[in-house]
């Protein structure tokens, strides 16, 4: 099952964005998060942002948790260019593009799916209605000795581990695995 998110018109140059979403590619989204933590670059909040939009569709909309869930891909796309530009001497103009991106983050889950997503969706508390039709068309929600229905699934710990809190603490810091490079010139 592919989970999404995208964040569009970053302002931002996509070169600069893709260095950072190939570090992360194909990891587990704890690593994930810990990994653009431990980059010194703006694109990093970019990505993470992004990446925390797709874990938040992941735990809103299906019910998967962080542990479960994998990086498919993260694709950086070109967006519209603001034109400006720097006056220079005897009345000339330089042009400056100031460039924008989209980004896209797509995950996949590591766990089998069940044959129907409406299983996977957390029933509200709030009203008894809905969890009577849920008991009787899920298998998942459970009654108890006492009368009461109850959804078998957990509620999903909202944890989130920000950049800040990563850095905070150096005893357990692990360097990054890629190193990031510039290939502008050759």
């Amino acid at each position: 099952m592919l989970i999404k998110a995208t964040q569009k018109y970053t302002r931002q140059a996509p070169r600069k964005v893709r260095l950072v979403a190939n570090a992360i590619k194909g990891l587990p989204v704890e690593k994930a998060i810990e990994q653009l933590g431990l980059l010194e670059r703006k694109a990093s909040m970019v990505v993470l942002k992004v990446l925390s939009q797709a874990l938040a569709n992941a735990r809103n909309n299906y019910g998967i948790q962080a542990a479960d869930l994998k990086i498919d891909s993260i694709t950086v796309s070109v967006g519209p260019s603001y034109k400006r530009f720097q006056a220079v001497s005897r009345g000339r103009a330089h042009s400056i593009l100031k460039r924008t991106c989209h980004v896209c983050v797509s995950l996949i889950s590591t766990r089998q799916p069940s044959t129907d997503s409406a299983k996977n969706k957390v029933v509200s508390e709030k009203s008894p209605s809905v969890l009577k039709k849920a008991a009787k068309l899920d298998k998942n929600v459970e009654k108890t000795q006492t009368g009461e229905i109850t959804p078998k699934l957990a509620l999903i710990d909202q944890k989130k581990t920000s950049p800040a809190k990563a850095s905070a603490s150096r005893s357990n810091q692990v360097k990054p695995t890629k190193v990031l490079r510039h290939t502008t010139h050759k």
